[in-house]
């Protein structure tokens, strides 16, 4: 499973799906997350601006990614 490492406490949905490499755009992102093809912990996200923490899952198409806190930033 791939891993996105946080700058600050929180990311976005939209810009991790991004930062995955998910998808191309935050237009794609926004359109993805609005057709309810987007897994947060399991569970349909609707919203483009839900905040990812440490340990939230993100499933998109098959692929899955794992929020993780930047250790330095502890």
């Amino acid at each position: 499973m791939e891993q996105i490492h946080l700058r600050g406490e929180m990311i976005k949905l939209g810009q991790a799906l991004k930062a995955a490499n998910l998808v191309p755009s935050g237009v794609d992102a926004k359109f993805v997350i609005q057709a309810g093809k987007v897994l947060v912990n399991g569970q349909v996200e609707l919203q483009r601006g839900k905040k990812l923490y440490d340990g939230d899952i993100v499933t998109f198409s098959g692929e899955s990614v794992k929020i993780v806190a930047n250790k330095s930033s502890k």
